[in-house]
């Protein structure tokens, strides 16, 4: 359903969160995919987009290695655990993305980065939790 970069859904909860955390927080490249995308209640959220708190499976293109993720607000965010906040270039390029898209980000180094989206493991709103 939203298999390229570009199409991106996110729920109305989210974005309202993100909002609040403030401009001077949020990248802007996060900011323009929340004006661009569509935005939806979170009980019409289809099950494999990544929303808040939705731990996923990645594939990273330049390793081969699968890994997974949990798409975190920052006070939550643990990187050695697996927990990256949405603020962080690889939490941001990863929510609103369908299973089978690609993200791709510039890291801290200067490195282009890019992942696919094999799985939603786990998606809050599909669980019922539409306030999480």
């Amino acid at each position: 359903m939203f298999s390229a970069v570009s199409d991106r859904v996110f729920t109305e909860l989210d974005a309202v969160r993100i909002a609040r955390l403030g401009d001077g927080a949020v990248p802007p490249t996060l900011l323009d995919d929340l004006d661009a995308g569509e935005v939806v209640p979170s009980t019409a959220i289809p099950a494999d987009v990544v929303t808040m708190n939705s731990v996923v499976e990645l594939l990273d293109h330049s390793s081969g290695q699968h890994r997974r993720y949990t798409v975190c607000y920052p006070g939550d965010a643990d990187p050695g655990t697996g927990r990256i906040s949405v603020l962080s270039p690889l939490g941001a390029s990863l929510l609103g993305l369908a299973a089978g898209a690609e993200a791709s980000w510039v890291a801290p180094s200067g490195e282009r980065r890019t992942v696919t989206v094999v799985a939603v493991l786990f998606q809050p709103e599909a669980s019922g939790d539409y306030v999480a």
